[in-house]
């Protein structure tokens, strides 16, 4: 009797380990996924804070100065505001459907915003896994789990 029941209570915790293994394991991965999804998007945001924005004397912004407004939000996406990359960061194609290699769809808006001390512009990067994101992309949910969304405001310096 004293065998039965050290054998259940040892199994017991045998399932309860395993479980917790398996929790652990899973949490890990979605971890993992939204640190390399952030990654991705402070690399893009880098990139385009390093493009200039200017604007004329009116302060209309100069469109061939390197940043360009986008036509679209970051509900779809958008030739020339997406790109698509697989799982060691390389980009695998730009255009508006990942290719098969894709893990990642990167998206990017740029629009001019008015403001009080001069001209700015409001740049959002939105990085997300290669899926079908629902109502996510109607504007019902700013960001799903596993993804990084990273907003930021570029002025032009004072003169």
């Amino acid at each position: 009797m004293e065998a039965l029941v050290a054998t259940l209570i040892l199994t017991t915790g045998l399932l309860t380990m395993a479980e917790l293994v398996r929790v652990a394991t899973a949490t890990n991965i979605v971890a993992k996924n939204g640190t390399l999804a952030t990654i991705l998007a402070e690399q893009k945001m880098e990139q385009l804070r390093a493009l200039a924005w200017e604007f004329d004397a009116a302060g209309v912004p100069v469109s061939d100065a390197g940043l360009q407004a986008s036509p679209a939000s970051l509900q779809q996406n958008t030739p020339g505001f997406v790109e698509h990359v697989d799982g060691g960061g390389q980009i695998v194609g730009r255009a508006a459907q990942p290719p098969p290699a894709a893990v990642y769809t990167r998206r990017w808006s740029i629009e001019p915003m008015p403001s009080s001390t001069g001209p700015a512009v409001l740049i959002q990067v939105l990085v997300t896994n290669v899926r079908n994101r629902g109502r996510a992309d109607q504007g019902a949910v700013s960001r799903l789990p596993g993804e990084a969304r990273l907003v930021t405001l570029k002025m032009r310096k004072p003169r």
